[in-house]
């Protein structure tokens, strides 16, 4: 039997990485392997958008190609993560008659296609549409309307539509990079598939995603989407910080950051830290003075991210599972403990669920919760319809997207 593959392709603004794994059953459980995983430094993308086509091809490449190597096998089609400020939501209402004495799966596509008829503003495309809730007659707060009686069919969607050609060059630097893109996902999205379980999402959490120069906002009730947001920073503002600071160039500061943060002064090293400041003088400072500057400016941070919660969900105590942190700058020690103070409700930081196997411990990392979560998105996809995958030995595969834009 072939090998059925997934491949989650995340290009984020400071690292690129891919995870490979294949869609098998084990207990007749269906399980993404996990056979390879790449990553690399990102060339060619600002913000989240593509700059230079031929660097972000090459960096696309490289990734992938690393995770090829480590699984011993080339792959041809890759889900793609997406974030930025280009990013908008909107709900609409559609309501439709219910063609027999009962609602039928055909309804509900018709009254998803009348949410969905929205006019969109010129040079957007739409990514996703997710329902929120039902109505069957007078009836509210209906999860599953099939099978209900009723004559009138009422649903709430969620709206997400991207900037048509901030989309269209993420597409044509992966088909550059010599793969071609099966369909593309909010960040947030995918990297809430990775380390949410069901129980979370049907209880209240916020995914919090933070890459470099964004952070995605994912907040999930009674199983469904019910809010997403991308704020314009991440962990390069306390790159930045570190930049005043300590007075050095910006890869000095990186590097810093990356190799001593510490979310919290307790536990920050207690040790002397050696600075190149870009003109060929060093000097040292003490490292508990670098664990403040990072300290305080993620603290900042969580306060923004806590009052944007704050507008949405009202208490934020709702949310019964609280916050998951993850993404690059959630291996920062202790930064369970800073965004603890900002916000008043659990925390944890996600790393991936249990329906993973294979090389796991290649996952252990946060910041490959985009791209295992898309590779997981493609496995629930190929669960469902037996398509939408690289397929060893034949390379014949589906178009997806309008699955993930209304049921995922």
């Amino acid at each position: 039997m072939s090998q059925v593959l997934l491949t989650g392709l995340d290009v984020g603004s400071t690292y690129t990485r891919a995870v490979i794994g294949e869609y098998v059953r084990e207990l007749n459980t269906p399980v993404l392997r996990v056979l390879g995983v790449g990553c690399t430094p990102t060339a060619g993308v600002r913000h989240d958008s593509v700059t230079d086509l031929e660097e972000a091809a090459r960096t696309i490449r490289r990734a992938i190609q690393e995770a090829e190597l480590m699984a011993g096998l080339r792959i041809d089609r890759v889900y793609v993560g997406v974030s930025g400020d280009h990013l908008e939501a909107t709900r609409s209402v559609g309501v439709v008659a219910v063609a027999g004495e009962e609602v039928h799966p055909r309804d509900v596509k018709r009254v998803h296609a009348v949410a969905r008829a929205v006019p969109a503003a010129r040079g957007r495309e739409l990514l996703h549409a997710f329902p929120q809730h039902y109505i069957v007659d007078n009836q509210p707060g209906v999860k599953d309307p099939v099978g209900m009686a009723g004559t009138r069919l009422e649903t709430q969607l969620y709206l997400v539509t991207g900037c048509g050609a901030t989309l269209g060059n993420v597409i044509r630097a992966v088909e550059r990079a010599g793969y071609r893109v099966q369909d593309i996902v909010l960040e947030p999205i995918a990297a809430s598939r990775a380390v949410l379980s069901e129980d979370e999402m049907e209880l209240g959490v916020a995914t919090v995603d933070m890459g470099g120069t964004t952070t995605g906002i994912a907040v999930h009730f009674e199983g469904r989407i019910q809010h997403l947001e991308v704020l314009p920073y991440g962990g390069n503002t306390v790159t930045s910080e570190l930049i005043r600071g300590l007075s050095v160039p910006f890869a000095e500061a990186r590097r810093i950051k990356e190799r001593f943060a510490a979310g919290s002064r307790a536990i920050a090293t207690r040790e002397t830290i050696r600075l190149d400041s870009g003109n060929g003088s060093g000097r040292e400072v003490a490292g508990e003075f670098v664990a403040q500057l990072i300290e305080e400016r993620l603290e900042h941070i969580f306060l923004q991210i806590g009052r944007k919660l704050d507008d949405v969900v009202a208490p934020t105590s709702t949310l019964g599972s609280g916050v998951v942190v993850t993404g690059g700058v959630a291996v920062t020690p202790g930064i369970d403990e800073v965004a603890g103070r900002s916000m008043t409700v659990p925390i944890r930081v996600g790393t991936v669920g249990t329906d993973i196997s294979g090389l796991v411990d290649r996952l252990g990392h946060p910041g490959f919760a985009t791209a295992t979560g898309l590779a997981l998105i493609g496995a629930d996809y190929y669960g469902e319809t037996g398509s939408g995958a690289t397929t060893a030995g034949s390379g014949v595969a589906a178009r997806v997207g309008a699955w993930i834009r209304e049921f995922f």
